[in-house]
């Protein structure tokens, strides 16, 4: 069985807590979920447990994650635990476990496996960016260079840029 990633909204879900499977996750998720059911002590129980382990990804997952985050237009809406746990599922041969659908189209187009928590999951897409104002279409987010306007997303079609 491949290692399981967990990204935050897997805690939120309650993943960790009811599987005895060994799990991994990043610093940076650790950080965001250590809260949670914290009179209990239960995360740190995963850990000291280690049916949690927290592995900080090598830098060149991460980098290979954000280039691929910003070839499907998703970068400005990952956070830096999002690219972490990405990146750490990447170095690691995992799964991810997530609802995050960012993060999934993301890792799926990282070629990796995305398990969804509580959705059915989100379908690969590439994303445009196009002004209401002038109907120009981008593929970056940003401002509109003509008119000033914010751009908006939308999936990228096959005459898209």
């Amino acid at each position: 069985m491949a290692s399981r990633v967990l990204d935050a909204t897997s805690f939120y879900s309650g993943i960790p807590f009811s599987s005895p499977e060994v799990s991994y996750t990043t610093p940076l998720v650790f950080e965001e979920v250590k809260h949670i059911k914290k009179s209990q002590g239960a995360v740190e129980v995963l850990v000291d447990t280690g049916r949690l382990r927290i592995v900080e990804p090598e830098r060149r997952f991460t980098e290979s994650t954000l280039r691929t985050a910003e070839e499907t237009g998703d970068y400005q809406s990952l956070s830096e635990g999002d690219v972490s746990v990405i990146a750490l599922c990447l170095q690691i041969g995992g799964e991810l476990v997530t609802d995050d659908f960012a993060v999934s189209n993301v890792a799926k187009h990282m070629g990796l496996k995305v398990l969804p928590v509580m959705t059915a999951g989100a379908k690969e897409k590439k994303w445009s960016y196009f002004c209401s104002g002038c109907e120009k279409t981008f593929t970056k987010e940003s401002v509109c260079p003509v008119c000033g306007n914010r751009l908006q997303r939308r999936p990228r079609t096959s005459k898209a840029p």
